[in-house]
């Protein structure tokens, strides 16, 4: 059977596992070594079963616990040549565990077929991942972009389960304490998925077949989960789709504190 296992979503960390009970994979690791162990076993898996660590790009609160992590299990590392390149720049890379590029064809990796796509964000070369599943279950994952571009289209397209990023609410972040350059960032192709954008793309994608969302990378500061949910709740009952019938609709917790997993 295949699991999904939001660990941490959001300003301060995000780590999600893909897989089985057995063997899988991380997308990113942006808490802790100890914080990262910990969740995994509160959602019943051991390290050991983490196969290999993908990461999106080189912020922070997405590698933050990746060096300490990958040296003491001794775990294959993933990602774009780009973000490679900085996280050797950054010291993140050692020669206790392996760093290589993701071919252009995808990979295997735990029993499941991983391929990534290109994402706008202010990083060296952001991307999001597609997975098969290889029971028949297609997931994917796309935080962190400032917009919807068509490569990200088609590579989402079709998903059993799509993590999107849907990270602050326009009005929330225009009014709110942030300096002008940093909303500016934020606003800009290269930034973050608001609330509206990640509901409009949403609707698209249910109507393509997609029936399983979670909402993710939620701003602290600019954005709430109520707000992020009713924003595509809304947007998918005016395009005439019903909750819980032709979708279901999720908020990826900032910490994942019950453990809970989605079987699909």
């Amino acid at each position: 059977m295949a699991r999904f296992c939001p660990l941490f979503s959001g300003s301060s960390g995000n780590a999600y596992y893909f897989g089985s009970a057995e063997s899988g994979i991380l997308i990113d690791a942006g808490r802790s070594a100890k914080q990262l162990t910990a969740a995994l076993e509160n959602c019943g898996l051991e390290m050991k079963a983490v196969r290999g660590i993908f990461i999106t790009h080189e912020h922070s609160d997405h590698i933050c616990g990746l060096r300490v992590l990958a040296s003491r299990h001794h775990i294959p590392v993933y990602a774009t040549e780009g973000t490679l390149g900085a996280l050797e720049e950054a010291g993140c890379l050692t020669d206790k565990f392996s760093a290589e590029p993701i071919p252009a064809e995808g990979m295997e990796c735990a029993g499941m077929h991983i391929s990534s796509f290109h994402t706008s964000h202010d990083s060296a070369e952001s991307a999001g991942f597609r997975i098969d599943m290889g029971n028949g279950r297609v997931a994917a994952v796309a935080t962190d972009l400032g917009y919807m571009s068509d490569e990200v289209r088609d590579a989402v397209s079709g998903a059993d389960l799509l993590v999107l990023e849907s990270n602050h609410d326009e009005g929330m972040l225009r009014s709110g304490p942030y300096p002008y350059p940093l909303k500016k960032r934020i606003l800009s192709q290269r930034g973050h998925l608001s609330n509206m954008a990640c509901a409009s793309e949403l609707v698209r994608l249910a109507e393509k077949g997609t029936t399983r969302f979670w909402l993710a990378h939620l701003s602290h500061e600019n954005n709430t989960p109520d707000l992020a949910y009713e924003t595509s709740r809304c947007s998918l009952t005016m395009a005439g789709l019903k909750e819980g019938l032709d979708y279901e609709l999720n908020v990826a917790p900032r910490e994942n504190e019950t453990g809970r997993f989605i079987v699909f």
